[in-house]
């Protein structure tokens, strides 16, 4: 079956591009559709459907700008209400791509429309399953979104909803199927989400949690919702604009990108946030007062969805030459259009034209193990699941997404470190907390793997992993 999944790394995305006989299908498409576009075109083949497996909240789908410039029809699962024009499948219905069919399953629980589509092959083989956020490797999609969107929904409604999605849906289809599922490890629609990115349902059946067929519901329920963390702010506005609909990408590009000159960027400092997309190291060596620093060479687009209040917040941007069309279509992904322009010239000419400039310090990990006494503030700001795996000893940990609400926590007359995993979410944490006053810091060039090396003592949780397999 020619079936091919273009997974995007930064926001643990996997989108999948179907093709048989001159016809083609995309499903969960990213907001920038160029690329199933042009495959279809290279390949002579028409897009006909647009599947979506639920109304998505960790990202803005391309369905509409795909199906205005293809075409194609835009399908959803039973239950789906968008404010577009949309085909809603009833549950079992078959659709046609080529010679192979697509068959809509419907599986509420992660939200009340999420659909899976079963994959036909030419002979009729039942080949593999695209899963949405219902079905992950390792893991189930959280029940805990849509009561944000839909004020009676409770997460353990949802869960129950999921269970019954599992045991009457996908625990009896043959075990030889491949699972497609919508994200791998580092997306916040699940816990426990493997680095894989596609497994047979038959291993998913043997060692994933949540389809051990002897759980009951409430134990189920239980284990699903024991350890998810608080959603990110922004996945109800995600929401919103999958269901209700958004500006074309074309129009967001060109709105942001207008090289301001220093006299305009500075005139639209007041009323925007200045975002800069450089390295740490960049960002440490110099920057613009209180302008927030996310790497463009990281998990950009999630800490902006988690870091910055409101997809309509008025941005201006500090990026590296050439990197401005990515830097526009990665904020894109996640809802945040509202670009005013970059800075023309990029940082070299903020400090050219003598404007005020700030640095962090960064220190290396063998001068922190100098620094280093047991009287001495140490902030750890990686996950609570990599701080309880292994920690220096005596620090405190505020993970990133709940810095703002903690600094509370830290005293600002005092002077700490401050670390994360290798130094790219630490610079972050800096910039939040210089812009709030802190000044009495530094942050570890390399974080905790560089860390390790040294002779600081470490606190380590052993645990015995063993792997579960459920007959």
């Amino acid at each position: 079956m020619n079936i091919i999944q273009l997974y995007t790394g930064c926001i643990a995305h996997a989108a999948y591009y179907l093709e048989s006989n001159g016809e083609a299908a995309i499903f969960d498409p990213l907001r920038e559709v160029a690329p199933y576009v042009e495959r279809a075109a290279q390949n002579n083949a028409t897009i006909k459907y647009i599947f979506e497996t639920h109304f998505h909240a960790d990202f803005v789908s391309g369905h509409l700008d795909l199906a205005n410039q293809t075409g194609a029809q835009i399908v959803y699962g039973p239950t789906a209400k968008p404010k577009f024009n949309a085909h809603v499948a009833t549950d079992g219905e078959l659709f046609t791509v080529g010679d192979y069919k697509v068959k809509a399953i419907h599986t509420p629980g992660h939200t009340l429309e999420s659909t899976c589509y079963l994959l036909i092959d030419e002979h009729g083989k039942e080949h593999g399953i695209i899963t949405g956020d219902t079905l992950f490797i390792g893991d189930v999609g959280r029940p805990d979104l849509a009561q944000h969107v839909i004020s009676d929904l409770t997460p353990d409604l949802l869960a129950g909803y999921l269970y019954d999605s599992i045991h009457n849906k996908l625990l009896p289809l043959p075990d030889s199927l491949i699972v497609y599922p919508n994200h791998g490890a580092g997306s916040a629609c699940g816990k426990n989400m493997s680095t894989e990115t596609t497994d047979t349902l038959g291993n998913q059946k043997r060692t994933n949690y949540a389809l051990n067929p002897t759980l009951t519901k409430a134990q189920f329920t239980k284990q699903l919702l024991d350890g998810q963390r608080t959603p990110p702010g922004y996945f109800p506005e995600n929401v919103l604009l999958n269901i209700g609909g958004y500006e074309p990408f074309n129009t967001i590009l060109e709105r942001g990108l207008h090289a301001l000159p220093i006299a305009s960027f500075t005139q639209k400092i007041t009323n925007a946030m200045v975002l800069d997309t450089r390295s740490p190291n960049a960002f440490a060596a110099g920057h613009i007062p209180n302008s927030l620093n996310i790497g463009i060479d990281g998990n950009f687009a999630m800490w902006v969805g988690a870091l910055i209040k409101g997809v309509k917040q008025p941005l201006l941007l500090v990026t590296d030459k050439g990197r401005e069309i990515e830097t526009i279509t990665r904020l894109s992904r996640v809802g945040y259009d509202n670009v005013l322009g970059y800075l023309q010239g990029g940082f070299d000419s903020w400090k050219e034209n003598n404007n005020p400039v700030e640095t962090n310090t960064r220190i290396s990990a063998s001068e922190f193990e100098q620094q280093h006494q047991p009287s001495v503030l140490v902030i750890d700001v990686r996950n609570e699941s990599e701080f309880e795996a292994e920690h220096v000893e005596g620090a405190v940990n505020i993970p990133l997404d709940y810095l703002q609400a903690n600094l509370n926590r830290i005293p600002q007359n005092e002077p700490f470190i401050l670390h994360c995993a290798g130094g790219y979410r630490s610079m972050i944490a800096s910039s939040i907390l210089q812009a709030n006053g802190y000044t009495q810091f530094s942050d570890v060039e390399g974080g905790f793997a560089a860390i390790k090396k040294t002779s600081i003592p470490i606190t380590t949780f052993v645990c015995q992993k063993i792997k579960t397999e459920y007959a």
